[in-house]
């Protein structure tokens, strides 16, 4: 199908437009942006700055994507923006910001993501793959999603945290450290891991086995409170010296955000500058 342009929209002419496009009424399209095949933009959508965006992404009416970060020292002309991948939902009154010239520069969100009414996406942050932001959820600055996380409304992310692989918080949520993966987390100002995600793990495939050893992890780590080299050793000794990869993912999340500061492994790239942004683009 031919590209679909409400005359009511205003699409500069510098804009890249994929095939089958449908840009509704009202839409702003700026003169940096790419927006990929199969693209629905409903209305009221505003795309500006450098914006590159893939294929069979919607976003639903009072989407604005590209917007300044809210960061102080952000200049107009700094190399910056945001990447999204394929097959994202963005429903209505959601927010993307732009990256600030810090770390690589860019925002990025990966494929198969839903950010639901009015999440808030600030600059830098990163979202990798089939993540949900549910209505309300605020993160800060340089905050990462692993995959198949799910963070529940009204939940507000504190800049540079890390939300683990298949991490659940809570909803009305106030998160200032890491949420470790496979664990779901809880809480304001006594915010914590509770227990494990079971349900997001039977969802996402895991088997008995490997939930089995999730969850006896949690207990060493959260319910004993043993130190990670004793956890380890233990695990170790109990499988026989065969570590699953997901065992080895909670183990590497933990030991990182030990090596942070203030809970916070990504706290380290606090300074980074874009130059570095390779050395932190996959920091946990």
């Amino acid at each position: 199908m031919p590209v679909s342009i409400s005359p009511l929209s205003q699409v500069h002419p510098s804009a890249r437009i994929g095939q089958d496009v449908e840009i509704g009424p009202f839409c702003l399209i700026g003169p940096h942006v790419t927006i990929g095949d199969g693209c629905r933009l409903d209305s009221h959508v505003s795309v500006i700055g450098h914006v590159e965006i893939g294929r069979n992404n919607r976003f639903h009416a009072h989407c604005f994507i590209g917007g300044e970060p809210q960061d102080h020292v952000f200049r107009e002309d700094a190399p910056v923006g945001v990447q999204i991948g394929d097959s994202n939902i963005f429903r209505e009154g959601v927010t993307v910001h732009r990256g600030a010239e810090k770390e690589d520069g860019w925002t990025r969100i990966g494929d198969g993501n839903m950010l639901m009414a009015n999440a808030h996406v600030a600059h830098n942050c990163r979202l990798y793959n089939h993540t949900y932001l549910v209505n309300g959820v605020l993160l800060g600055g340089h905050v990462h999603v692993h995959d198949r996380a799910i963070i529940s409304g009204n939940t507000a992310i504190h800049h540079f945290a890390s939300i683990g692989t298949l991490a659940f918080v809570s909803g009305c949520s106030k998160v200032v450290v890491d949420v470790p993966p496979y664990m779901l987390a809880a809480g304001n100002d006594d915010f914590r891991v509770i227990t494990i995600n079971l349900v997001g793990m039977q969802r996402a495939g895991l088997s008995s086995d490997t939930i089995r050893i999730i969850k006896r992890a949690h207990r060493l780590l959260f319910r004993e409170h043993r130190r990670l080299d004793d956890a380890r050793n233990i695990l170790h000794e109990e499988l026989g010296g065969i570590i699953p990869i997901e065992l080895q993912t909670l183990f590497t999340a933990i030991e990182n955000q030990q090596k942070g500061r203030q809970g916070r492994a990504r706290e380290v790239f606090r300074n980074v500058k874009p130059s570095d942004g390779d050395k932190s683009a996959e920091a946990a």
